[in-house]
């Protein structure tokens, strides 16, 4: 498959053009490098990898592009709630408008494999959340990706994943995803502050991501027109619980939990991904795992670039 991936410079999308290349797809990836071009350095020699630099808004190169492609994954997104409230039109631009411009571009016998959140959930702590389970988005993140979503699954040949909170390294790392940034803090700190420990949430390490995207392009027909929960099961964790997966490989790591003050991002629930294993697909890199592996990169990077020490 000609695949297209906007946005493939970032967190998944290095990790996931890594994977379609392994698997024998050709890929083109349409990203404005905001983050660095290193990222995609090391795909630079394979002759199925081709790059564009753009915005994932420019209709012109966008349609360019979808005309070529057999399956579209569109990445590119403002991702998390404090970046959106932050840049709000961005948010509304590349989060919904560019996936209607790609969405109207494409004709029907290509396929759409959109990237959503389960943060649209919100905080339903009294069920385990479905994908029908309506939707209650608590942050305009959460708000764009829901109507990114409805656009797509109007339409045909499309499969949209609503991923859990994401973790382990990838080139174009991110520290603010919860499992990353705790561990982040294990390692440099040894101390955390943590506001609502007994909020839950759902976690699918970003290597178990980009391989749920090639089983639905190998098992699109049938899977097209749904959504589905893309996570792990055994990671359904409170904040409290994740505490104590990370001192169980950093045992001086201290958590203080707070009673007083509250989490900006109030996301509390628990998440079913029975519809995707029935799929045929399941995730199965472990919480655990992806903290060893965490630890080793953190190793890594060293002192950051503005510490003395």
């Amino acid at each position: 498959m000609n695949v297209l991936v906007t946005g493939g410079a970032g967190y998944i999308g290095s990790v996931l053009c890594e994977k379609l290349l392994q698997e024998g797809h050709s890929v083109t990836v349409l990203d404005n490098l905001m983050y660095g071009p290193a990222n995609l350095f090391h795909l630079c020699a394979n002759p199925d990898f081709s790059f564009v630099l753009g915005d994932a808004r420019d209709a012109h190169i966008v349609h360019k592009l979808v005309r070529k492609a057999d399956v579209v994954v569109p990445l590119a997104a403002i991702v998390g709630a404090p970046a959106c409230a932050e840049q709000s039109y961005l948010a509304q631009t590349v989060n919904v408008n560019a996936v209607r411009a790609i969405n109207a571009f494409r004709s029907k016998g290509q396929l759409l494999i959109l990237p959503n959140t389960n943060s649209g959930y919100g905080a339903q702590t009294d069920i385990i959340c479905t994908e029908d389970t309506p939707m209650a988005p608590l942050s305009l993140y959460g708000r764009t990706k829901l109507e990114a979503e409805k656009i797509v699954l109007d339409s045909e040949n499309t499969i949209v994943l609503r991923l859990a909170t994401v973790f382990g390294m990838s080139p174009r790392m991110r520290l603010d995803l919860l499992v990353n940034d705790f561990v982040y803090k294990a390692v440099t700190d040894g101390y955390i502050t943590v506001f609502e420990s007994h909020f839950q949430r759902n976690y699918i390490h970003v290597r178990d991501v980009a391989d749920c995207f090639v089983h639905c392009i190998d098992s699109r027909d049938a899977m097209c027109g749904l959504p589905y929960n893309v996570g792990l099961d055994d990671a359904n964790l409170s904040k409290a619980e994740l505490v104590q997966e990370i001192q169980a490989q950093v045992p001086g790591f201290y958590a203080h939990f707070s009673e007083i003050g509250a989490d900006p991002d109030q996301r509390n629930y628990v998440v079913s991904n029975q519809r995707l294993r029935e799929a045929g697909w399941e995730a199965h890199r472990s919480l655990a795992t992806g903290i060893e592996e965490l630890l080793k990169g953190y190793r890594m990077m060293g002192r950051g670039q503005f510490n003395n020490v």
